[in-house]
């Protein structure tokens, strides 16, 4: 298996588009442990995007229902439909995924669970769209940049700590199943990489009353890292007595900064806005 992604690149001569951030995976034991680390078993329901040549699809075939892959480069396709042309339990979809309807595509089905080796230079608008979209994925095995997979599972009062952290455990429980060095790539990426699990929760992890306002104070709070919560929530247009009533009612100074602030704290601060509006 460790040379079985560079026999099939080899075989139908394919070209990397630098564009679409390609890097296939060459190591076997990183295969295994993506999805032994995604728990798929005969229930499952299998999203896959961006299968490259279709290593990974071909482990998750085995041990999957039905594995569903979305690719976007062309060029691919008809490599997958011959490699993967044993399966009967293999679809794939030509499209970007960021226009892709979850919902018509996952229909009837209980038990989905996503699993992807996500381009760079997407997966934020990915998980973004994936967690808001209100799709029943059990769960989210990702491959993904290691400094975003920081972000992912950061705590208040780190540098790493901001909107996509507070975003992701909103929706999600965040496991982090293995570390990926470059050299498990072709061609190798100039970053490590991580395997990350999303498990979603059942419901939000806290009670919130207006999500889109509850989003936006975070977002205006790590705007610009080092302004006080104050001076950054000023901005989104909130009569500045209200503000100062909010924080107040909520046992927030206003001089904190927001990479201070806890989830519980953020939701306290937006339902109170949100009462007094």
């Amino acid at each position: 298996m460790q040379n079985n992604t560079k026999d099939i690149v080899s075989k139908y001569n394919f070209k990397f588009t630098k564009s679409l951030g390609q890097n296939f995976l060459i190591d076997d034991g990183v295969l295994k442990d993506i999805v032994k680390g995604a728990e798929v078993d005969k229930e499952d329901f299998v999203i896959e995007i961006g299968p490259g040549v279709g290593t990974l699809t071909k482990e998750l075939l085995k041990e999957a229902k039905k594995v569903l892959a979305i690719e976007l480069d062309s060029d691919l396709i008809p490599i997958l439909k011959e490699e993967l042309k044993e399966f009967p339990n293999f679809e794939i979809i030509n499209k970007d995924v960021l226009k892709v309807d979850f919902n018509d595509l996952l229909k009837e089905e209980d038990s989905v669970k996503l699993v992807a080796n996500l381009p760079y230079y997407v997966t934020t608008p990915i998980i973004s769209s994936l967690l808001k979209g209100n799709h029943k994925f059990k769960s989210l095995t990702i491959m993904i940049q290691k400094e975003v997979a920081d972000r992912i599972a950061a705590e208040p009062n780190t540098k790493e700590y901001g909107s996509l952290s507070l975003l992701v455990q909103y929706y999600c429980d965040v496991k982090v199943i293995r570390r990926v060095s470059p050299a498990s790539f072709i061609p190798r990426p100039k970053v490590d990489s991580i395997v990350i699990r999303l498990d979603k929760l059942n419901k939000p992890r806290v009670d919130v009353k207006d999500e889109e306002l509850f989003f936006k104070i975070i977002r205006s709070s790590f705007n610009m890292r080092r302004k006080t919560l104050w001076n950054a929530l000023k901005g989104l247009g909130i009569n500045k007595d209200l503000l100062g009533e909010a924080l107040q009612n909520v046992s927030i100074d206003s001089r904190r900064r927001g990479e201070t602030l806890s989830i519980e704290e953020f939701a306290n601060l937006s339902n109170n806005i949100k009462e007094l509006l």
